[in-house]
C-alpha cells in the first residue's frame, strides 16, 4: 500500500512550506544513522522521511501528489493527458449513457492519435491496453526490483549492469541511474521485464533505487548540509578551507570569529537534476577543540575563558 508522504512527516495537508521544512529537518536530526548507529528501524524511517519530503518539499512535485498521488511522480507523467483521460473516463460513467445511441470517434476523442501512435492515445493505451491489445499479441507484464547506490553516485549519476530478469546467463543490460536520483526514486528500463504470453514484446524492469547515507552529508530536496570542522584557529583567525562539491572540491572562506554552528551557503553546489535549477550546499561550521596536548591546552584553555565574560546560554529557555 503506497504511503501517504502527509503521515510520514506527520504535517497536516494544509500545512505551508515552512511548516513542512522545519518538521522534515527535525526529523532527520533525529533519525540521522549518525545518532543511530545500527538501528535498522531509524535508518528505514529515516529513508521514509526523505522519500517524503522530496515530494513536498517542492511545491511542483507536491502539486502532483496532492493531485495524483505517487503516480504523479513517476518519471515522464503527463498531468495533461491524465486529466483528459479522466474527463473523458468520467463521461462514459455519466447516468443515462446506457441508453444513449449517441457515437464517438476514437481519433477525435484521442486528439487523432489513436492511429498514429503517441500523444494522449499512448496514455489510453497504458490504461485501456487490454481491450486494444486483445487483437494482437500482449505486451508482457512489468517486472519490479531495487538497486542500491551510494550517495555520490546518486548525485553524479551512474552506470550499473544487470542480468535480465529470469537469466542466469547471457548478456549483461547497463542501466543508467540520472544525477540527482534520491532514495525511492524509480527507472524505467524497456523491453527488460516478463515475456509475453502469446508472442508480443517484453514488458518493462522498474527499479526502485535506494541510497546508502552518507557520514557528512545530508540532502534536504535540491539542497545538500555539509558538517565541516575546522580548528579553534581557524574559527578565530579565519581561513581558506578546501570542500568537497558534486563538481569538485572548492576553496571556502572560514570567517573571522566563526561561531560553531555558523552556516554559510554556496549557491548551485546542491543536487543537479537534468533540466532544473541546481540547488546549493550548506556548509556549517564544526570548531572542534584538541584532543591532546595535556595540561598545556587545559592551561591554555583557561587563560582563553578570562576573556568570556557574557554567558552563551543566558538567551536560553523553554
Amino acid at each position: 500500500m503506497a504511503q501517504d508522504f502527509y503521515v510520514v512527516l506527520g504535517v497536516p495537508k494544509n500545512a505551508n512550506e515552512d511548516t513542512i521544512k522545519k518538521t522534515y529537518r527535525k526529523l532527520a536530526s533525529q533519525l540521522h544513522p549518525d545518532k543511530n548507529p545500527g538501528n535498522k528501524a531509524a535508518e528505514a524511517r529515516f529513508k521514509e522521511v526523505n522519500r517524503a519530503y522530496e515530494a513536498l518539499g517542492d511545491a511542483k512535485k507536491r502539486k502532483l501528489y496532492d493531485e495524483f498521488g505517487e503516480e504523479g511522480l513517476r518519471e515522464g507523467f503527463d498531468p495533461e493527458r491524465m486529466r483528459a483521460y479522466r474527463e473523458w473516463a468520467s463521461r462514459q460513467r455519466a447516468p443515462g449513457r446506457a441508453g444513449d445511441e449517441q457515437t464517438f470517434d476514437l481519433d477525435d476523442l484521442l486528439g487523432g492519435s489513436a492511429a498514429g501512435g503517441g500523444g494522449f492515445g499512448d496514455l489510453f493505451g497504458d490504461l485501456m491496453g487490454r481491450a486494444r491489445r486483445a487483437r494482437g499479441p500482449m505486451k508482457g507484464p512489468d517486472l519490479e526490483s531495487e538497486v542500491t547506490i551510494d550517495f555520490p553516485a546518486s548525485l553524479r549519476g551512474t552506470a550499473l549492469e544487470l542480468l535480465p530478469q529470469g537469466e542466469s546467463a547471457g548478456a549483461p543490460v547497463t542501466v543508467r541511474i540520472p544525477a540527482g536520483a534520491h532514495d525511492g526514486s524509480r527507472v524505467r528500463i524497456a523491453g527488460q521485464g516478463g515475456t509475453s504470453p502469446n508472442g508480443g514484446p517484453r514488458g518493462d524492469l522498474v527499479l526502485t533505487v535506494h541510497v546508502t547515507p552518507h557520514p557528512h552529508f545530508r540532502r534536504e530536496g535540491a539542497d545538500l548540509h555539509l558538517d565541516l570542522p575546522v580548528t579553534i584557529a581557524e574559527a578565530y583567525h579565519g581561513a581558506k578551507v578546501k570542500v568537497p562539491t558534486v563538481e569538485g572540491s572548492v576553496t571556502l572562506k572560514v570567517p573571522e570569529r566563526t561561531q560553531s554552528g555558523s552556516v554559510v551557503r554556496l549557491r548551485g553546489k546542491g543536487v543537479a537534476k537534468k533540466g532544473r535549477q541546481a540547488g546549493d550546499l550548506y556548509v556549517h561550521f564544526l570548531v572542534q577543540i584538541p584532543k591532546d596536548g595535556g595540561g598545556e591546552v587545559g592551561q591554555l584553555v583557561d587563560r582563553i575563558a578570562k576573556f568570556q565574560t557574557d554567558n552563551p546560554r543566558q538567551n536560553i529557555r523553554l
